[in-house]
């Protein structure tokens, strides 16, 4: 039986993670940059975690039930992911004129990178 994205305990954790290093990111960035730094980071890492809520809803909207039914869902949910990205950080710099790059893109990678933690998290 396959699980739904959201109730894997690796896919949680990984949530969790992202949130903690999005406002320890927007914390640091608020000391050295005020207001404007702590909500970019906030921003960056929202990014990344929206995309990874996109990323489990796509997947569960038609769990695979083959190997290459998987692999498709897989590209399928990738894809979503990155168009969710550039969308919101087009929206973001498009949208935010007082926005600073550093702390964006730094909450940003580290959620990133983060989301890859994952394969290390058992069931």
């Amino acid at each position: 039986m396959v699980q739904k994205p959201l109730s894997t305990r690796p896919f949680r954790a990984v949530l969790v993670w992202q949130a903690a290093a999005t406002i320890a990111i927007a914390a640091i960035s608020g000391l050295l940059a005020g207001v404007h730094g702590a909500l970019s980071a906030v921003l960056g890492g929202v990014i990344n975690l929206s995309a990874g809520a996109v990323y489990a809803f796509v997947l569960a909207i038609a769990p695979p039930t083959t190997a290459g039914a998987t692999i498709v869902a897989l590209f399928r949910a990738e894809a979503a992911k990155i168009l969710v990205i550039i969308g919101l950080m087009w929206l973001v710099l498009s949208t935010y004129r007082d926005a600073v790059l550093p702390a964006l893109v730094a909450a940003f990678v580290v959620t990133v990178l983060l989301f890859r933690v994952a394969l290390f998290v058992r069931e």
